[in-house]
Parts: C-alpha cells; sequence; structure tokens
C-alpha cells in the first residue's frame, strides 16, 4: 500500500520537474535562476530546516511565506549593470526565481526564523506540536424494526 508520505514526495518531485521545464533557457537567452535547496528534518529539536543557495541575491529583497505544509521562497538575482562588457562567456544564471517545497509534515510558521550566511539562506521551521488526532466514535446498534 502506498503512503500518504510516499504521494507527497512524488507530487514535489513531480512539481520539481515541470518547474525545471519551464526554467530552461530558450536559445541564447539566459533569463532564469533556479537555486538549489536542501531539506532535512531533526528530532532533537523538532523541525524541518531548509537551506537555499541563493549568492548574489539581496536578503532583503527575497519573500518567504510559510503554512503549515509548505514553504515559497521567492526573489530575483540581478546582474551587475555595466554598458562596456562584452561576454566571451556566460554560465551564470539571473533573473526571478520562486521555488515551493512541500514539506511532509506539519510546521509552526509563526515560530519559524531565517539567517543568511554566505549566500546561503537558511529557513528553520519548528514541527507543530498537535494533541493526538485517534478518537473514540460510539456506534449505536439499533435492533430490526
Amino acid at each position: 500500500m502506498t503512503s500518504r508520505r510516499d504521494i507527497d514526495w512524488l507530487r514535489g518531485e513531480i512539481d520539481d520537474l515541470f518547474s525545471e521545464l519551464w526554467q530552461v533557457p530558450r536559445f541564447a537567452a539566459r533569463s532564469s535562476f533556479r537555486p538549489h535547496v536542501d531539506c532535512y528534518r531533526t528530532e532533537e529539536p523538532a523541525e524541518i530546516t531548509v537551506v537555499v543557495e541563493i549568492p548574489g541575491v539581496d536578503p532583503e529583497a527575497v519573500q518567504i511565506v510559510a503554512t503549515p505544509q509548505a514553504l515559497l521562497v521567492a526573489g530575483e538575482r540581478r546582474r551587475p549593470r555595466a554598458d562596456d562588457r562584452v561576454y566571451q562567456q556566460m554560465e551564470l544564471d539571473y533573473g526571478p526565481f520562486r521555488r515551493e517545497l512541500l514539506l511532509g509534515a506539519d510546521v509552526d510558521p509563526e515560530r519559524g526564523r531565517a539567517s543568511y550566511d554566505n549566500g546561503l539562506l537558511t529557513i528553520v521551521l519548528p514541527l507543530a506540536q498537535r494533541a493526538p488526532t485517534t478518537t473514540k466514535v460510539p456506534i449505536e446498534v439499533r435492533r430490526g424494526s
């Protein structure tokens, strides 16, 4: 039997694949940037950590939106302005970016925190504290009428 976690993982992989398809540079135009992301969970403390590689991006211009099940990181890496440049080789990607991650566990966005150091944006989201969801349901038995 397929678990919910497996389905969520597969959905995330498919979403990433389609996102990458739309960000492939067309011909010689290089106007997309897709930062690499690491996402991991720890038990002590119980939290999910997301590390986004965004060197050259102004951290003040990065938008972070967290919900109990997902995280969005968006912004733009701008190409430096210089009118006298004649490029011999262009391999660095620039432009707007948007990364959406399904977290696979409920988090508490209000207690989340983020830091930026040496081009790495680190977002830490504590796991949500929930009461057990198991509930007894009484069954009413009726005799034939």
